[in-house]
């Protein structure tokens, strides 16, 4: 029985991983797509709002202060 199940398992794995690897390489994709892109970071406050409040907190968490701010007084200006 402990047979038939190896091949399964290796399949489980080999999946699960390529699902994790996809996750972290769309992750970064993301990251670097709202890090360079102020266009994108309003696409994202439009229709995913909380994803650009994790974006925001991991950026004031490793020391960088403004982005929230700039952005806001931007996209505030752009309405006017």
């Amino acid at each position: 029985m402990a047979r038939t199940m190896e091949p399964l398992a290796k399949k489980i794995f080999k999946g699960v991983l390529v699902a994790e690897l996809f996750g972290i390489f769309g992750a970064y994709f993301l990251f670097t797509k709202m890090n360079t892109s102020q266009d994108f970071r309003q696409t994202m406050s439009k229709k995913f709002p909380f994803i650009l409040e994790v974006y925001y907190k991991s950026i004031e968490q490793s020391g960088m202060y403004g982005i929230r701010e700039q952005d806001q007084e931007k996209w505030f200006n752009s309405k006017s």
